[in-house]
């Protein structure tokens, strides 16, 4: 056995120069200019829904990720038990190569539906991005800003609000690409959506690398995560358990 202490860092390191390595052979672009990842945060987020990409994201050899909001500093999630702290206004960011927009509860996604300085600047940053993305009922906020077309995927439970409000059809899938927009659908699904857009960013080798690095190797003990196979009185009992949650 090797005597060198294996760690989760030096895991990571493993994997970084790997595809670094990649980078130096003109396999991939440049380490010194990587994507420029952005993830809007506001009131009432959903915790998973950007740090999940963002453990992804990270990783990829010269990647920057950064949190934004309307303000600089710290943003409440939709339970108010966890703040994540946003490194810049909007006011200060015009040019992203990959923008993804959290969802969260009632109140949380409503709000920014209706914040017309965060729908401007989605838009504005949007014209310029390789892609535009969302997890849960962030596709709502990019509904309210005119980007969705066609089909995209939400929350199950907003999946009928989706197509009525916006005029898309629901996909129940963990991702629906349209062009450069990518919705992801609940929470989890923004995992899924990362390595994806990890395998377009970077190739497919350096996103199973980074897969592979945060374990993420799903086998949860109940096989109660979807919606499609799910009983009524458990619809019930998990919309009960996220509403009291954010109260």
């Amino acid at each position: 056995m090797n005597s060198a202490k294996t760690t989760r860092r030096t895991v990571l390191t493993g994997v970084a120069a790997a595809a670094a390595f990649g980078f130096a052979t003109g396999t991939a672009q440049a380490e010194t200019n990587g994507p420029k990842i952005g993830i809007l945060l506001y009131d009432g987020f959903s915790l998973l829904d950007p740090t999940g990409p963002a453990e992804v994201l990270s990783r990829l050899p010269g990647a920057t990720v950064t949190m934004i909001a309307e303000h600089r500093g710290p943003v409440r999630t939709d339970t108010r038990d966890v703040a994540v702290l946003a490194e810049r206004s909007v006011a200060e960011v015009n040019r992203l190569d990959v923008l993804l927009v959290p969802g969260a509860g009632n109140r949380g996604t409503g709000a920014a539906m209706e914040n017309q300085v965060l729908l401007d600047w989605i838009r504005r940053v949007h014209r310029h991005t390789t892609w535009t993305t969302s997890v849960c009922t962030g596709s709502l906020i990019l509904g309210a800003a005119g980007l969705l077309r066609d089909r995209a995927t939400t929350y199950w439970a907003s999946a009928a609000y989706l197509e009525k409000a916006f005029g898309v059809r629901y996909v129940p899938e963990r991702y629906v690409q349209v062009g450069k927009v990518v919705t992801a659908a609940g929470v989890s699904a923004g995992i899924d959506l990362a390595l994806y857009l990890a395998s377009l960013l970077a190739g497919e080798e350096t996103a199973r690398g980074i897969q592979l690095a945060v374990e993420y190797d799903p086998r949860p003990p109940f096989d109660s995560g979807d919606a499609a196979t799910a009983s009524p009185e458990l619809k019930a009992l998990a919309l009960k358990l996220l509403a009291d949650s954010q109260k």
